[in-house]
């Protein structure tokens, strides 16, 4: 029964194998008809991302910005600002597919190619600050004048500097320290050979 099991096994797999072969007698054109193209080629300029580049809906950071491309993506050109430092590209999900990239982040491919000046939409409306309303802020101004006195000139207190008493040398009041230290020093000696004495 085991032998029955891996026969039928076996011939599963060469069969699963066979039908996903490639055909020996398979001609070039056969081979091409398989393959499926993913995206088109374009046929016009390109430009090809050096670096991230946002992608905006105008050409100036003052637009939207819609999305980023990174590097290495590219996009289909057709068209410049007037002074040639925005890049209009075809950028599916935009309003009309068209976007706007900085030239200095893309490269234009071919280098001969002329882009037409195109035309960049509206500003945007300048987003609302908060302003004051200047009748309401007259309400808390007090234009009453402030009369204060200047401050006058106060001279400071003099400086009182300590003065050290001197000593008078001559008298000879005190026990001298030095009798001390060499009553000390005796004292020392006089032990140090009473413990050496000891121990002989």
């Amino acid at each position: 029964m085991k032998r029955m099991v891996w026969v039928l096994f076996l011939i599963g797999t060469a069969a699963a194998l066979l039908a996903f072969a490639p055909r020996a007698g398979a001609t070039h054109s056969d081979k091409a008809a398989l393959q499926i193209t993913v995206t088109g080629t374009p046929t016009g300029p390109i430009v090809t991302i050096l670096d991230q580049v946002n992608v905006r809906l105008g050409p100036s950071v003052e637009y939207d910005k819609i999305g980023v491309l990174t590097a290495g993506q590219w996009a289909p050109a057709v068209g410049r600002s007037a002074g040639g430092e925005w890049i209009q590209i075809i950028y599916p999900g935009a309003p009309d597919n068209l976007a706007w990239v900085y030239t200095i982040l893309v490269r234009v491919e071919p280098p001969s190619a002329s882009l037409p000046i195109v035309e960049p939409p509206p500003m945007p409306t300048p987003r609302i600050t908060a302003t004051i309303d200047p009748t309401l802020a007259a309400q808390f101004i007090d234009l009453a004048p402030v009369t204060t006195r200047l401050p006058t000139y106060t001279p400071a207190a003099p400086l009182i500097q300590a003065t050290l008493a001197t000593e008078d040398v001559s008298q000879s009041g005190g026990f001298p320290p030095m009798l001390a230290i060499l009553g000390l020093f005796v004292v020392g000696l006089f032990g140090t050979t009473i413990s050496i004495l000891r121990g002989r």
